[in-house]
């Protein structure tokens, strides 16, 4: 079976292939969260809502392994690294007090991920302390365990965590499919350059498809 994708079809195997969605989180994508309190327009990844819960209700009609992340740090902030906390210099940083509770802080409400793509009680939920999903966190282990070699990886934001964990998953021996509605960032000409960065050189770092494609390959 195959998804059509760039740079050439994906082989897809669906018994050893997860949705990872990452980050979809109410600070991120929420108008009144810590994303729209720096001057960004969520709009410009609320877009990607949609065509996440198409693909998400498909993968979990075909009885698809589900697995999310979230951004955030302990609320003691000792996982937060100095350098992490002031590179900004915004006027709101992480642990910060911000408009739905401290900022980037476990177990605040705009830590949470998104009511739309909220995760079922049997689907892993990795909490990570940095921008890639594989560091610091037992998402590779967690992999291993259910034998998952191929991985379609959806969420935001395209150039920073989605980049960065496609980027450590390839490293790392993951087949990695990115379909480009189902990603966003504040700043198109980064996402399409992160895109356009992951399926250069003959799939440098993976595929980049769109969700109609992977739906189709999901179709009885």
């Amino acid at each position: 079976m195959s998804i059509a994708a760039e740079p050439y079809a994906f082989p897809f195997a669906p018994e050893t292939c997860a949705l990872l969605v990452i980050d979809m989180q109410r600070d991120f994508l929420e108008p009144g969260g810590f994303g729209a309190a720096l001057g960004n327009d969520v709009s410009l990844l609320r877009r990607t809502i949609a065509p996440n819960r198409r693909l998400l209700d498909a993968w979990r009609g075909a009885g698809l392994q589900v697995l999310h992340t979230r951004e955030g740090h302990q609320p003691d902030l000792s996982d937060l690294p100095e350098a992490k906390k002031t590179r900004a210099r915004s006027a709101l940083t992480i642990g910060d007090a911000g408009p739905m509770g401290r900022i980037l802080v476990r177990g605040e409400k705009g830590h949470a991920i998104i009511p739309e793509l909220a995760p079922l009680p049997a689907e892993p939920v990795i909490d990570k302390p940095g921008k890639g999903a594989l560091w610091a966190t037992d998402l590779h282990a967690t992999l291993q365990r259910l034998g998952i070699r191929q991985l379609v990886v959806t969420g935001v934001t395209t150039e920073v965590c989605v980049h960065t964990t496609v980027r450590e998953a390839n490293d790392r021996g993951y087949d990695c499919l990115v379909p480009a509605d189902c990603v966003g960032s504040y700043f198109p000409d980064l996402h399409a350059a992160a895109l356009k960065m992951i399926s250069a050189q003959g799939g440098i770092f993976g595929w980049v498809s769109h969700s109609d494609h992977v739906l189709a390959a999901l179709s009885p």
